[in-house]
């Protein structure tokens, strides 16, 4: 890089500089042999590094996107603690997702909750140690798609979402079902409130 354009990335008014990705989360955990094995088999991470007290894992080109830290003794988090509620994972489509949920079901990994939000379809997962797990679709092909349909009033009316039985979907998904329809979040359910629609 030339001196230039060196001093020019320093510039005062250069204005705001945002990060170009999220890198990697880490957990600390007293369970490190199991964590391991949930994030390989949920994300289908490959271990790069692991020495029994530390872990990185990663599904892509990062060298890593989960780190694990065994740090033993702890105690576990009580529910509904201050801290991060969940971490999501967004899949290129709704037949990767679908089959992500058939394959971690084979393996007798089952979501604690299927919601269709609106903007994503989503399943949520619990780790060992109980930390939440989103793996989700985008329902719009764009973000400013997402960001009218923000704005249409849908998302103030419910911003929890609807319910889903992933089974259900995926045999609509297997039928042929148009994915529009498939994502399109359908009405709350008859006499029922948004804050129905939580599972914990």
């Amino acid at each position: 890089m030339k001196t230039e354009d060196r001093i020019a990335k320093l510039a005062g008014d250069r204005g705001r500089v945002t990060p170009t990705q999220l890198a990697h989360i880490v957990r600390r955990t007293s369970r490190l042999d199991a964590m391991v094995e949930w994030y390989q088999t949920v994300l289908g991470a490959e271990v790069v590094h692991s020495d029994g007290m530390l872990a990185f894992l990663s599904y892509d080109e990062e060298h890593h996107r989960i780190a694990i830290a065994q740090i033993p003794g702890l105690e576990d988090q009580p529910p509904f603690a201050a801290g991060t509620d969940h971490v999501a994972f967004t899949y290129a489509d709704l037949g990767d997702l679908l089959h992500t949920f058939a394959r971690l079901k084979d393996a007798g990994v089952e979501p604690f909750w299927c919601i269709n939000h609106g903007p994503t379809t989503s399943l949520y997962y619990k780790d060992p140690d109980a930390n939440r797990v989103e793996l989700q679709v985008d329902n719009f092909s764009t973000a400013a798609e997402t960001n009218r349909w923000m704005h249409s009033g849908e998302f103030a009316a419910n911003p929890i979402g609807v319910v889903f039985d992933p089974e259900d979907l995926l045999a609509r998904y297997r039928a042929g079902e148009p994915f529009a329809t498939l994502v399109a979040r359908p009405p709350l359910p008859a006499g029922t409130t948004p804050f129905e629609m939580l599972r914990f």
